[in-house]
Parts: structure tokens; C-alpha cells; sequence
């Protein structure tokens, strides 16, 4: 009959172990800030495409209904009829949680964010 081996003393190093640790430690530190820019970057844009459709709606709102320059539009009541709206029937939320409002009929920007300026890239209308 055979003998049978003893394998030697398996698994990792401490210093194996803590060069991956590194490794991985290496590319979060690269790749989070990325992450968190592009974030921001997709809110602001689908915050000023919000502010698109809002302004647009409320210039054919003052259309529609004969409102001339300096008629103070109603939010959101009066440009629900002419924005498409979410699942849920609404009209759609700034994605970083700022709040809309709507400005004078002939003002410009009509539609505007309360994080405007506060954040960047800045929730504003070109």
C-alpha cells in the first residue's frame, strides 16, 4: 500500500491578501469620484429637460388661454394638461429633490429649480 501525502499548508499570505486589498482599495479611489460626477451630471441634465417640457407647456398654456406678459402661471396646475407625467400622474420631480416653479408668462426662465445654482453642474435653462 501507498502512503499518502500530506499537502503542504494551503490558502493565501498576509502579504498575497493585502496587495489585492490594495489592488481593489486602488481602483475605488478611481472609480467613486467618477461615479459620483456622473451622477450628478445625469441629474442636471434630466432636471433641464424637466425645465424644457415645464416652459414649453407653459408657453402654450399663455397661448391657449389669451394669458399676455406678467400672468403669474399656477404650478403645476395650470401646464399639467400639456406635460407628460409620470406613473403616478404627476407631474415630474427634480431627480436631486429640488422643487419647481413657474415664473411670469414672457419671463425667461419660466420654469426654475430651487437648486438652480446650489449644485453643480447647475440645474439651469441655457
Amino acid at each position: 500500500m501507498k502512503p499518502t501525502r500530506k499537502a503542504g499548508p494551503g490558502g493565501f499570505t498576509l502579504v498575497e491578501i493585502m496587495i489585492v486589498i490594495a489592488i481593489i482599495g486602488l481602483l475605488a479611489a478611481i472609480a467613486i469620484p467618477n461615479f459620483v460626477k456622473a451622477r450628478a451630471t445625469s441629474q442636471a441634465d434630466a432636471c433641464i429637460n424637466n425645465l424644457h417640457q415645464m416652459s414649453n407647456a407653459a408657453d402654450q398654456f399663455a397661448l391657449e388661454h389669451g394669458k399676455t406678459s406678467n400672468y403669474q402661471l399656477v404650478y403645476p396646475d395650470d401646464i399639467t394638461p400639456y406635460i407628460k407625467l409620470t406613473t403616478a400622474h404627476t407631474v415630474p420631480a427634480c431627480p436631486a429633490g429640488g422643487t419647481y416653479s413657474l415664473q411670469l408668462v414672457g419671463s425667461v426662465p419660466q420654469a426654475v429649480c430651487s437648486l438652480s445654482t446650489t449644485v453643480t453642474p447647475a440645474h439651469v435653462l441655457p
